[in-house]
């Protein structure tokens, strides 16, 4: 009876224990001074650059590397060309419409080669040139052939824009500056940086 009582007492204990705790953590996120923000609002202040560190995709807003025009009002502005440790140049881009209409994107874009043609619409087409080095880098395949690059974008909406990436083999480490060549768009010198 008693160990019964007891297991009881402990449960009641217990549960009391959380009801405190969630009541004291509630009125520790209540924003207690009358100059404090409430939390929504000091949220959307953040989200609206009062200085707080810049994400990722806000770092990249700046001047892009190079702007390639493209058909019908596709423009390509190209905001980084990374180099990493593992051998690779990822190259990040911003596919937009300047055009009053919708547009469907070119299959041309995803380049010739039926491997990855196969694969659905990419911008595999892309490519980058050496020409200090005379060499020219395609876009790399994953072991079932498929582009290491954005896939399926088949439109853009007039006035957006959207964000792609294409990866490639790096070129030598003397090499920091190549140009970006695209199916149907005008070609780019670019810097690698990293």
């Amino acid at each position: 009876m008693s160990m019964r009582f007891t297991a009881k007492a402990v449960r009641r204990t217990t549960a009391l224990t959380a009801v405190v705790g969630l009541a004291l953590g509630v009125a520790g996120c209540g924003g207690g001074g009358g100059d404090d923000k409430p939390p929504a609002s000091a949220a959307a202040s953040a989200s609206k650059g009062d200085g707080s560190a810049p994400t990722a995709q806000e770092g990249q807003s700046g001047e892009p590397l190079a702007e390639l025009k493209g058909p019908s009002g596709l423009l390509l502005q190209i905001t980084s060309a990374l180099r990493d440790s593992g051998g690779f140049v990822t190259v990040t881009a911003d596919l937009k419409n300047d055009s009053a209409k919708l547009l469907t994107i070119p299959a041309q874009l995803s380049g010739n080669e039926t491997e990855i043609i196969r694969n659905g619409r990419s911008f595999g087409g892309a490519t980058l040139v050496d020409s200090k080095g005379k060499k020219r880098y395609y876009v790399l395949r994953d072991t079932d052939g498929r582009p290491l690059t954005t896939t399926g974008v088949s439109s853009v909406k007039s006035g957006d824009s959207v964000p792609v990436f294409m990866q490639f083999p790096a070129p030598p480490a003397g090499t920091s500056e190549v140009s970006f060549q695209m199916p149907m768009f005008a070609p780019a010198d670019i810097a690698i940086s990293g």
